[in-house]
């Protein structure tokens, strides 16, 4: 007989399964994710700090595990929640199982749910805290949950706590590390840029210090109004070429006036269409979000709205009309997920040189 494991919420409702990965109890706010392939990437992206990853895709892990796709070192989210976890992946890549690497990272995973049920429920009532336990007493466990908030420090406890670079000939960008993805660093070393990691906090002094051609201001978990002294270095390296990405995205538009909100449910997946207002054209986007910005407070801030969301209109990429600055709320890297929005890179790369002409 199978030994069983639980996913309790904090509305009360209680999903019995099977328990892989870490043996241990996890809380974590639970968000669901669409995506049918990158698993991994997924698991890895810091951006999932403290949250709890239900997959849609009824079948996961079926690829295996490897160190080469890993988005950093040492995965944060809270557990894994799925249908089924393939226990004999077929790829020629694969060094582990979804389960021996989940056990390695120290995550408890749980198989045989309702996956789709568990998304209905958070389409209509939001996230919402839960907890992976393999105790059979509940009642204690979602008094707990009803009771409990959650950290606020996560960008301070996944961004990197030491300057480093990671070299290429061509212009120098600072990267300000909110809690990154390894394939943003990889997509500028493709272009030849000279990157220079930095950790969350550093001044914007510091920054202009080192002489960069453009700051790129990463992904990360949490809410950013959590670190209101970085929105307050970015407004001050308005002026510089200027790209964000996700929370990096965020930070760019509260640092020029705009606000955000949390959303309902987020979006979570690499399927999600988005469309360039320039262009007219869709882009398929990979998306790890629980914020957006307000449209209604960008007026009077010089941002103007590039890319919107078609599944419900939301903000996904602004501009500024006077400094070189743009910001996507996506993820242009493509990990996981479509290789759709990689221009981006090269707008960053134009603007750099843009700039660099206009002071020869």
């Amino acid at each position: 007989m199978k030994e069983k494991r639980y996913l309790v919420l904090e509305d009360g409702t209680v999903y019995e399964g099977y328990p892989f990965g870490a043996n241990k109890t996890s809380e974590g706010e639970l968000v669901f994710n669409t995506t049918m392939t990158g698993a991994q990437e997924v698991i890895t992206d810091l951006s999932y700090t403290d949250q709890i990853i239900t997959f849609t895709y009824p079948l996961i892990g079926n690829t295996g595990m490897n160190t080469e796709d890993n988005e950093s070192l040492m995965a944060q989210a809270r557990g894994v929640v799925v249908r089924e976890a393939s226990t004999g992946p077929s790829n020629f890549r694969t060094s582990e199982t979804i389960d021996e690497f989940l056990k390695r990272h120290d995550i408890p995973g749980i198989s045989g749910i309702d996956t789709r049920s568990i998304t209905r429920k958070l389409r209509s009532g939001g996230v919402m805290k839960a907890i992976i336990t393999d105790e059979t007493y509940h009642e204690d466990l979602i008094e707990l949950l009803q009771n409990s908030s959650f950290r606020t420090d996560q960008v301070k406890r996944v961004a990197t706590k030491t300057p480093y670079i990671s070299t290429g000939p061509g212009p120098r960008v600072v990267l300000i590390d909110y809690g990154k993805k390894e394939n943003i660093v990889r997509h500028l070393n493709s272009f030849g840029c000279d990157v220079t990691v930095v950790p969350y906090d550093t001044t914007a002094k510091e920054i202009k210090q080192m002489r960069p051609d453009g700051v790129m201001l990463s992904n990360g978990p949490g809410d950013p109004a959590n670190i209101p002294d970085q929105i307050n270095t970015v407004k001050e390296l308005l002026g510089i070429p200027l790209f964000g990405i996700c929370m990096g995205h965020q930070v760019f538009g509260i640092a020029c006036g705009a606000k955000t909100f949390k959303m309902k449910f987020g979006h979570r997946g690499s399927n999600h269409p988005v469309k360039n207002l320039a262009t007219g054209k869709i882009e398929i986007s990979s998306q790890n979000h629980g914020y957006s910005i307000d449209p209604d407070s960008l007026r009077g801030t010089g941002l103007e709205v590039t890319h919107i969301a078609l599944n419900d209109n939301t903000v996904e990429g602004l501009r500024h009309t006077e400094y070189p600055a743009f910001s996507v709320q996506y993820h242009p890297e493509a990990s996981s997920g479509p290789h759709d929005p990689e221009y981006l890179f090269k707008e960053f790369i134009d603007l750099m040189k843009q700039k660099e002409g206009n002071h020869a």
